[in-house]
């Protein structure tokens, strides 16, 4: 299996809709579909996402702005898994930060986060989350990020609760433990 990983950019807009298109987010719930628009860096009030149509042209929007940021995996010509990273410090205004993250303390390190995974279900457990965060680790220190941050769940709840990845993947490439919440571990990786 050949897995190449490109960082999403506009000329790929069409793509990664399409993946989330054929993609279910949730296995029990298979007309939702996220387009990973609640992690992004700007504003998410500037956007309507209450509706999938509504979700998706709110992303082809965000990844021309630079907004949607993050890498997908294909195997050929076929997306099978998706990154979202971004910088921390510009998440802060999204919704999901407001929603899930609001006990995670922001400080002024040049942080890239990691927030979500999505992997096409035949594609699952086969090392395609770990080859996206491998390749997030080497652009981010390419690019003077001086950590990389995740924060998995604490404890396993399913895979579409778990979409941040488990904290096993994160340990595994050298993150650590630096805190936690209520619900999610803080786990850091020292650039």
């Amino acid at each position: 299996m050949e897995i190449s990983i490109r960082k999403l950019s506009p000329d790929l807009a069409q793509d990664y809709v399409r993946f989330f298109d054929e993609t279910p987010h949730d296995q029990n719930v298979p007309e939702h579909k996220c387009y990973c628009v609640c992690w992004i860096s700007a504003n998410s009030d500037d956007y309507d996402c209450s509706t999938a149509e509504k979700r998706r042209i709110a992303a082809v929007k965000l990844i021309s702005k630079g907004h949607l940021q993050g890498y997908l995996a294909y195997e050929g010509n076929r997306i099978v898994g998706w990154c979202n990273a971004n910088a921390k410090s510009n998440c802060t205004r999204c919704v999901s930060w407001r929603y899930f993250m609001q006990e995670i303390p922001v400080d002024s390190t040049m942080t890239k986060a990691v927030f979500c995974f999505v992997i096409a279900p035949d594609m699952q457990r086969k090392g395609i989350a770990t080859k996206l965060l491998e390749r997030v680790i080497t652009d981010a220190k390419a690019d003077g990020f001086t950590h990389i941050e995740a924060y998995p769940n604490k404890q396993f709840v399913s895979a579409a609760a778990d979409f941040m990845g488990p904290a096993s993947m994160y340990k595994n490439l050298g993150f650590t433990q630096i805190s936690k919440t209520a619900e999610k571990l803080i786990m850091r990786k020292t650039l």
